[in-house]
């Protein structure tokens, strides 16, 4: 094919993407509208703790694929208390922030998994290194990237309604504008590889689209939702949103080019969508991002 034409898109992939995406955006924008009811908090907790759970089990299965042995009851249940920490820690009073401390999650966390796998794990004793650290790092990465997403929807300080909600928006809008500003240039005029050796398809091109989508969603939500923000804000939270999803991306697509798999879904996929992991892997470094912002910048706790 002539470097200069456009590539031809996978059009039944791409309908299929779209109808799932339309299912879960009714879910999705009907729990932001009811963002300020106090069983909208709960539900997103549940939803982040499904997400939690497939991701876990995703890292776990792809690490077994290459001879580790990480526990996925181990690292669920250590991902589960990160994710109560913050649920816990936005509620109000300082009891309800006390009740789960961080320091809790992770002295119990690491006597889960390292003293769990002394006395119950069956494994060859040259994997204990390799996989307890793999046990703690889906839990962590789990852990942390759905917990930010849970303080970002606990928010309720600023003068605009539903503050919570109108940031989660935010960092869906952000993030999807990206991914499909990537896809549509990426396909149609990516020519130079942007790490090869971890990523074949992905294009300095798809690289310029993703930017350009983070930008367009930035200002969309400056302009409909997030009102209180400045140019300075849309241009710099679609920047840093925008830099640390695309290495988000590429970070698991070194894991699963490193065991040999395409999609991190095991047994379990999102129609057209791949794997959990795979639909996160941006917005897990995006959230801790976002909430960075917003607490250092606008002062929001």
């Amino acid at each position: 094919m002539n470097a200069a034409s456009p590539r031809s898109f996978d059009k039944g992939n791409l309908a299929l993407r779209l109808g799932t995406a339309a299912v879960f955006g009714v879910l999705f924008f009907s729990l932001l509208y009811f963002g300020e009811r106090p069983w909208a908090k709960l539900a997103w907790l549940l939803l982040m703790s499904v997400a939690l759970v497939m991701g876990i089990r995703e890292m776990c299965l792809i690490a077994r694929k290459v001879g580790h042995h990480p526990s996925i009851l181990a690292g669920t249940l250590v991902g589960l208390g990160f994710l109560l920490h913050f649920y816990l820690s936005g509620g109000e009073g300082q009891r309800a922030a006390d009740a789960l401390p961080l320091w809790l999650v992770l002295a119990g966390g690491g006597m889960l998994i390292h003293f769990g796998a002394l006395l119950f794990s069956k494994d060859p004793l040259e994997n204990a290194l390799s996989s307890q650290a793999i046990t703690w790092l889906s839990a962590l990465y789990m852990g942390l990237g759905t917990g930010f997403m849970v303080k970002l929807f606990m928010y309720n300080e600023t003068t605009l309604p539903n503050t919570g909600a109108r940031l989660i928006l935010a960092l869906f809008i952000i993030v999807w504008f990206g991914d499909t500003g990537a896809y549509f240039l990426g396909s149609a005029f990516g020519k130079h590889k942007l790490a090869a050796r971890v990523s074949p398809k992905k294009s300095w091109e798809g690289a310029l689209g993703n930017v350009l989508g983070n930008l367009g969603g930035a200002f969309l939500i400056r302009t409909w939702v997030c009102t209180q923000w400045t140019l300075i804000d849309a241009l710099a939270i679609g920047l840093l949103l925008g830099l640390v999803g695309q290495l988000g991306d590429l970070v698991e697509s070194t894991w699963k080019r490193s065991a040999g798999v395409k999609d991190s879904n095991i047994g379990i996929s999102i129609p057209g969508h791949g794997g959990m992991l795979d639909r996160v892997d941006s917005l897990v470094y995006a959230a801790p991002m976002l909430y960075a912002y917003v607490h250092f910048v606008h002062g929001l706790n």
